[in-house]
Parts: C-alpha cells; structure tokens; sequence
C-alpha cells in the first residue's frame, strides 16, 4: 500500500480506503462489516470513510462498535463523517449546513463512532439556504474546538470551493482541504477539467467515490448474473438509470476485452485507472462481501501494468477524454 499527501495538508492517506456507503447497517450484517473492516486495515488501509445519512446514521453506530471492538490505535486510522442530510429527521433544523446542524452533525456523529474528533469533516452537498460564511465559520469552530481535524466537501463545484477559500482568507479561517467527488472511466468531468486549476492553487486533495460506478465496471451488468446489487436498490435508481444503458454496457465490454490482454480483470483495471491520476488522493473502495473486498485490494498487484502506452490506447478506448476550455 502506498500513501499520498490529502492535498496541501501533511496528512498521508492511503491509496485505497474503505467506505460504508449502502452497506453498513443496511445491506450486510455486522459481522461482516467487521470482517471487511479488518481486512482492509490488515491490507494497509487507514481511512475509513461514512456519513450521517448512511442507513439514517446506523452506519457510524456500526463502525463505532466494530472499531471499539477492534481496538486499534487512535493514531492509526482516519475516520469520516459527512453533514448535510441528516439521520433520518425531517424538521428543517435536521438537515442542511447551518451552524445548529453542522454543530449537532459533528457531536452525534462522534457519539456513534465513539471517538474523541473526526479526522475528516466533509460538506456532503452544498446548502442553497445557507450563507458560506455561516458554514466556513461553523467548520472552523469545531476545528478550533478540537473535534475535527479537517473539513472538506462532497459534490460542491470548484466555484463553491473557491467561494470557502476566499471567504476563509478574508476572515483568517481555516477551509476545505478535500473534495469528495464522484470519479471513474465513465465520470470524468469535475475531476480532470473542473478542478484542474484548484489543485494548484488551494492544493485540493481528492477521496473519490464509486471508482467501480457502482458495479458497472466490473463488467456483472453485462453478463445477467448481477443478482441484488447496488444498482438494482430502489435508493440508486437515479445512477441505474444513467449507467445502465445500451451504450456504456457496449463500452464496458471492450474495456473487458481490453483488461483481458493486460491479464488483469476489468475490475483492476478500473482502479488501477483511478489510481493513475496523480489528483488523486484515495480511491474509496465498498464491499459486500469478503472476497469482493479481497478482489479490489489485488490492484495493488496489478497497477503497474498501466503503462503510458497502455493508458493512450485506453483513452482511445474511452473515447470520452473531457475537453478542457481554450483560454
């Protein structure tokens, strides 16, 4: 396992992380969680990543008593919570990024995680009905406060990123270090072109989700034998409806072929594609099941056969290369 710098922040995160989304407290069994918590760690892993609004905050309940259970040294691992939707609570004070919920966000979560401080506060999606300095001011008090260590965002665009920056410069704060954004060989936009310049001047780091796009890539849509997975959820009906199509399933198959002359499967290929952005600072992995998560962890195996001349056939490949705008 190699170890990157979070941004301009001297924090080292590992290449791979392990995330809760969908499973934990949902999908699979507590047993189980802790199984695939275990491996990852042993594997090198240090970020575990989770959020209020997975299973209505009985996802960080479940991580919190797998981690007490394990036992693990508080220097050894990074947790993450995210605030903005909430646990579960429909009242208008339950939800969003005021100082009332974020605030509250923090202290529940820390309670279910059963830890002192969150490493990672994310913005899980920016909040329209909330002025950006009330929340830099509420990410930097708690920072202040001890209880987290750094604050980020999920899903915010660069000028909402770049809006936190000068709102922090101007008021002497502390702003996001990280950005949460969804990225793989089918969702390349935000990450390549959108933030290309943030990288270089606020130091962005990146924890990206769904490297698989939500299965896709590992080629199970296209042989009928997916069986209950993500994307067959009623919850992920919006991204079944977006990558369940014709077309990416047509794409998906070639990538298959493509991986096969690697020898490596389409899966490995998938990560080790992520892995190659150097803006890249984790690839945030999900599993249901143990040897699921094994498989993923075996990129670690095969990353290096991505080899520049490997990479220019598979943009060609791709044939979705976003296009940056001509300045």
């Amino acid at each position: 396992m190699d170890y990157r710098r979070l941004g301009k922040s001297g924090l080292q995160v590992s290449e791979l992380s392990f995330g809760s989304w969908i499973t934990f407290g949902n999908q699979i069994g507590d047993n189980t969680s802790e199984a695939l918590m275990r491996m990852a760690y042993d594997a090198g892993i240090n970020f575990f990543d989770n959020a209020e609004v997975y299973a209505n905050g009985e996802s960080e309940r479940v991580m919190g008593e797998i981690l007490k259970k394990l036992g693990w040294q508080r220097d050894t691992f990074i947790v993450s919570s995210k605030v903005y939707f909430g646990a579960g609570g429909k009242l208008p004070t339950q939800r969003g990024l005021n100082r009332k919920h974020i605030t509250e966000a923090c202290h529940a979560a820390l309670k279910r995680l059963q830890v002192d401080y969150l490493d990672l506060f994310f913005c899980h999606r920016p909040d329209k009905q909330c002025t950006m300095e009330e929340t830099v001011w509420s990410m930097h008090r708690l920072i202040m406060e001890g209880k987290v260590l750094y604050w980020g965002t999920s899903e915010w665009s660069a000028q909402e990123i770049m809006e936190a920056h000068m709102i922090a410069e101007r008021y002497n704060l502390i702003g996001p270090v990280m950005e949460q954004p969804q990225y793989n060989m089918l969702v390349r936009q935000k990450v390549e072109v959108e933030f290309a310049q943030i990288y270089k001047t606020v130091g962005l780091g990146t924890t990206i989700w769904s490297p698989l796009a939500s299965g896709v890539l590992t080629g199970k849509y296209n042989t009928g034998k997916e069986g209950e997975t993500r994307l067959k959820r009623a919850e992920l009906s919006w991204l079944s409806d977006r990558l369940l199509v014709e077309q990416t399933l047509k794409k998906v198959e070639k990538l298959r072929e493509f991986a096969e002359r690697l020898d490596m499967s389409l899966t490995h290929l998938s990560l080790a594609w992520c892995l190659k952005n150097p803006n890249v600072s984790t690839v945030i992995l999900g599993a249901s099941k143990e040897e699921q998560l094994r498989e993923n962890l075996e990129v670690l195996d095969h990353k290096q056969k991505l080899t520049d001349e490997a990479m220019e056939e598979l943009e060609e490949l791709l044939g979705n290369k976003p296009q940056h705008p001509a300045f």
